[in-house]
């Protein structure tokens, strides 16, 4: 058992650069920060922003001239900003965006810390298969915590305060709205992504790349969401209510393929996918095919119209209180449970059309008996103007009849 868990560890054990590739430095005259060794940007803020979990991550946020949309980009790769710098600026002048970054550790780490031995139990992760499986609650962030030059220690939760805490700057300092922001999630960022997406119900879009279903998953093919697994995205993509793009490599040896077309396939709201055939895990930026469906998508969710609702709320407000690692949950229902047979309605069905045709013959006849009094009534108003007219004939030979007589008494 002892050998399963140092496997499943090792597979994921990428740790950040070590040293980190930059280092943030305060310039004298301005009180800036800088990222050192990269020389200063116009157009680049390197920034340190506090997390409601007590910790400071390092973010970037590029700029690009009359760029309506925003892209909040947390990346999974065993990286720091800083060699995600050059990447981050060229997304912007491509996509005609602007965009923050942020570090967020490595879901091969993550998943390493999240297997750690402090305590055993047995699972039942197939039907002929028992592994041990050692849970480990930790603590660390974004650069994400514990990565390039933020603080604090990885963990899941702390990268859900880590992208809130990226979000909050671009609503408070940059004057974002939600509905100008794309969520971008790379490999591990996708758990991150995913969790914010579906507490931000006016959200532009949602970029998967090379995602995951859950940490656990990566590892084994559960059929079953367990207590003790991270990153449960498979859970989280029916509830985002914005539109989704899926990439994925089809050769990918860290996160097979299957991951990302399971998860579109969940998706609400589909946009058509990008699956880059020999594509692996790092290397998707290389395709010429990927800037150019990124671009397309982006183009696209702009011109679509904006998800705007009467009240707007913050990521505080919106905060929902989340399990923690350390309690069970119950596992998900099947979503192949078929519903129960609903009672026929043709028989209500035909009672209401007899019932119809009942009640019109009623109104029909009534009609007709109203129609033969009004027609009594005419005829006898005939009849009496007829009758008047003939005394009026009468009345009228008779007068002429006297002026035929006057006449003849004149002469």
């Amino acid at each position: 058992m002892g050998g399963v868990t140092s496997s499943m560890a090792a597979k994921f054990a990428f740790f950040p650069p070590n040293p980190p590739s930059y280092k943030l430095i305060t310039d004298d005259a301005t009180g800036l920060f800088l990222m050192d060794p990269f020389p200063h940007r116009e157009n680049v803020d390197v920034l340190r922003l506090p997390t409601r979990r007590g910790n400071e991550i390092a973010a970037v946020y590029v700029r690009y001239p009359m760029a309506t949309t925003t892209v909040l980009y947390s990346h999974g790769n065993a990286a720091d900003i800083g060699q995600m710098y050059d990447l981050f600026i060229e997304l912007s002048i491509h996509l005609r965006v602007n965009l923050m970054g942020f570090q967020c550790f490595n879901c091969d780490q993550l998943l390493s810390l999240q297997i750690c031995v402090l305590a055993e139990m047995s699972v039942d992760i197939k039907d002929e298969v028992t592994v041990t499986v050692v849970v480990y609650s930790s603590e660390r962030r974004y650069d994400y915590s514990g990565y390039g030059q933020s603080s604090g220690k990885p963990s899941e939760h702390n990268t859900y305060a880590d992208i809130e805490a990226a979000y909050k700057c671009l609503e408070e300092n940059y004057g974002t709205k939600q509905e100008d922001i794309i969520l971008y999630g790379q490999s591990v960022g996708s758990g991150p992504t995913l969790d914010l997406a579906i507490r931000l119900p006016q959200l532009r879009a949602v970029v998967l790349h090379s995602p995951i279903l859950s940490g656990l998953r990566v590892m084994y093919p559960v059929k079953r969401t367990y207590w003790f697994d991270i990153y449960k995205n498979i859970d989280k993509i029916p509830l985002v209510r914005c539109p989704v793009l899926v990439i994925h490599g089809t050769a990918d040896e860290v996160v097979d393929c299957s991951h990302g077309r399971q998860l579109w396939e969940l998706c609400q709201e589909k946009y058509e996918p990008l699956w880059l055939k020999g594509g692996n895990h790092c290397d998707l930026e290389l395709f010429p095919e990927y800037l150019r469906h990124l671009k397309k998508f982006i183009t696209s969710v702009e011109k679509s119209p904006s998800r705007r609702s009467s009240s707007r709320r913050s990521t505080d407000r919106i905060e929902r209180p989340r399990r923690s690692t350390d309690c069970f949950e119950a596992p998900r229902k099947s979503t192949d449970r078929r519903e129960r047979p609903r009672k026929s309605t043709d028989r209500p069905e035909k009672l209401r059309l007899h019932e119809y045709k009942f009640n019109n013959m009623d109104k029909l006849e009534k009609f007709r008996t109203s129609f033969d009094q009004m027609e009594k009534s005419r005829r006898s108003v005939d009849y009496h103007e007829k009758s008047r007219k003939s005394i009026d004939q009468q009345l009228e030979r008779a007068r002429k009849s006297v002026d035929w007589l006057d006449r003849i008494r004149v002469g």
